[in-house]
């Protein structure tokens, strides 16, 4: 289920950063984020990996989010 509003986002900030110069230290964040969706859809789906499925969605979604979220702020918080 996090995968569904993560992966797209984590597509738009790889194409928006690759687009730049180059990704920097803002790459490893991204390629973190795909290992750890990677990591909740190959473990198996058994009640006993449920746990850890959650917590590597969860992680990946959050790393994915939080950088488009800050800017969003940002861009509410700096007079226009």
């Amino acid at each position: 289920m996090a995968s569904a509003p993560g992966l797209p986002v984590l597509a738009l900030e790889y194409s928006g950063i690759r687009a730049q110069a180059g990704m920097g230290q803002y790459g490893a964040v991204l390629y973190w984020a795909l290992a750890l969706f990677a990591v909740a859809w190959a473990l198996p789906h058994r009640r006993s990996f449920r746990t850890f499925r959650i917590l590597a969605s969860g992680a990946a979604l959050l790393i994915t989010l939080l950088p488009v979220t800050l800017l969003l702020l940002l861009g509410v918080m700096l007079p226009g």
